[in-house]
């Protein structure tokens, strides 16, 4: 899988405290910042561990070097899930329907970002996760229960539901649960699952649930690495 990343596309979803940047074609790919620049910063900066994930995945990607290959195509008002620190808003491109050549590109995508998340939360296993400035921040074992409860709830954007066994192991439902996740997708992407829910509630489109779901797992991903407390 090739893409040219030589100019970067780039929207700004802007609250009244937190700014978020997002690269419109590489979901995941997504940082926050006080504002714009800082943002803006944060995206590039992060340019190359998001280029490592996928690299380990053989998607090539290339990070850009400097800020001017970041073009803003969007900038969208935040709320107060911005301000909280989750991007909220969809930019206008994800309204569009995809293809099942696109479908492909985001499986692999999404199943790179979960290789990367499984991989972070083997290689934490066993160590101190640093807490912070004021000793807060969750263990290891709640951060991975929290990923598959959200990817559990993102789910039902789609207007589909999966229930997880009580007392079932962590591992098997996270596999369970992405299964569940391509297969809505798969769905979705082919106008096959309503718009709106039996109350009335607007589902996700399929472009959306992908931007969100793969930010909430690197978010996650990078977290872990910047927590764990080497031995020395």
């Amino acid at each position: 899988m090739t893409q040219s990343t030589t100019q970067v596309e780039v929207y700004l979803e802007i609250g009244k405290k937190r700014t978020f940047a997002g690269a419109l074609d590489w979901p995941g790919w997504c940082r926050m910042g006080r504002d714009e620049p800082s943002a803006l910063q944060a995206l590039l900066d992060y340019g190359s561990r998001y280029a490592k994930i996928l690299h380990t995945a053989q998607i090539t990607f290339q990070a850009p070097d400097d800020l001017s290959a970041f073009s803003i195509v969007e900038r969208l008002v935040g709320n107060a899930t911005t301000d909280f620190g989750a991007p909220d808003i969809a930019p206008s491109a994800d309204t569009q329907a995809i293809t099942d050549r696109e479908f492909q590109r985001y499986q692999a995508l999404l199943e790179a970002y979960w290789q990367a998340f499984d991989t972070a939360v083997l290689a934490a296993t066993g160590k101190e996760l640093r807490k912070g400035p004021r000793g807060g921040g969750r263990d290891l074992d709640k951060i991975a229960d929290h990923v598959l409860d959200v990817d559990v709830a993102y789910l039902s954007r789609l207007g589909q539901r999966f229930k997880r066994k009580t007392g079932g192991d962590r591992t098997e439902a996270l596999g369970q649960v992405r299964q569940a996740i391509l297969a809505a997708l798969s769905s979705a992407a082919r106008g096959e699952l309503p718009e709106h829910g039996p109350r009335g509630g607007v589902f996700w489109k399929p472009r959306y649930f992908v931007r969100r779901m793969a930010w909430h797992v690197l978010d996650h991903i990078w977290e872990i690495e910047e927590r764990v407390v080497e031995a020395n």
